[in-house]
């Protein structure tokens, strides 16, 4: 007689996989999502110590300001909706453009007078494969979405549409999520920019004050 008990099965019993779903849906809301904020907040802290208002200055900060929207509003989209062949191709497509969009940044930076320094590197490497850690378990938690998206939603009616998500996060979550993008993302890059502008208008005003200068000494 086999002294090896059975595994208890039933509705009540979670399987493996619910586990492992369980655990990544977790890992995603409150580790990898708040946890995108450091990175986001030490670039910040690095263009500021090498003085981008007077290297690159706006169109840098402003590619900056591009590639954060580019990833905020997919974020924004799978907060509110559900994961579909819709959602995943605004995923896709995000993930794609902030892509071609960091080169376009470090291109901008490295052709400046700003340095780029191994550190602000370093980080630049978490910002851009952030994203794809998130997209890739969403797809691995959202398999059949995903093969979905591959046959073009043919067996989905909803497939090309928002769905709201059946159970909506709790207010406090998003509310805690809006906090920190507003402390860690738009004040210290809204900072940078009107940094930027500031020193942009600085350099332009002794230019302006000498061709009057010299217009007056020719009149």
């Amino acid at each position: 007689m086999s002294l090896r008990r059975s595994r208890p099965t039933g509705p009540l019993v979670p399987r493996p996989g619910d586990d492992v779903a369980d655990a990544t849906t977790r890992y995603l809301l409150y580790g990898l999502l708040p946890g995108w904020f450091v990175p986001g907040l030490a670039d910040w802290v690095m263009h500021r110590r090498t003085r981008i208002e007077n290297t690159s200055g706006t169109k840098e900060s402003l590619i900056h300001a591009l590639m954060m929207t580019e990833v905020g509003i997919p974020i924004a989209l799978t907060l509110r909706y559900e994961v579909n062949p819709l959602l995943l191709a605004v995923q896709l497509g995000g993930a794609a453009v902030h892509e071609a969009t960091a080169l376009w940044d470090v291109r901008t930076a490295v052709r400046s007078e700003r340095e780029v320094k191994p550190i602000e590197q370093h980080i630049h490497s978490f910002l851009e494969s952030l994203p794809f850690a998130a997209l890739t378990s969403l797809m691995c938690l959202h398999s059949d979405q995903v093969k979905s998206l591959v046959h073009g939603g043919r067996s989905d009616p909803s497939a090309w549409r928002f769905v709201p998500r059946r159970r909506p996060l709790s207010r406090g979550y998003l509310a805690g999520i809006a906090a920190g993008i507003g402390a860690c993302v738009l004040l210290p890059y809204g900072e940078e920019l009107l940094r930027c502008r500031r020193a942009a208008r600085t350099r332009g005003k002794p230019a302006k004050d000498e061709t009057t200068w010299q217009a007056a000494q020719g009149g």
